[in-house]
């Protein structure tokens, strides 16, 4: 007696890998814009600002640099 197997029976594909949170290229933007802020706040208080100033300047630093980055790295 010879088994034949039954299209239903067949195991599921594989299914593909799920793709990732966030690109490697994404978190290299986001990590040196934050690098740059985090420079750019720093200096702001060294130079006798205020600190709620500094943060300010430090976030202005982030947001400007993040389309920089994003042109420039590809």
């Amino acid at each position: 007696m010879t088994h034949s197997q039954d299209p239903q029976d067949s195991p599921p594909p594989p299914h593909a890998e799920p793709s990732p949170f966030m690109t490697v290229r994404t978190a290299l933007i986001l990590l040196a814009s934050v690098v740059i802020g985090v420079v750019v706040g720093g200096l702001t208080v060294l130079c006798g600002t205020q600190p709620a100033g500094a943060v300010l300047a430090g976030l202005t630093g982030v947001g400007a640099s993040v389309p920089v980055l994003h042109a420039l790295i590809q």
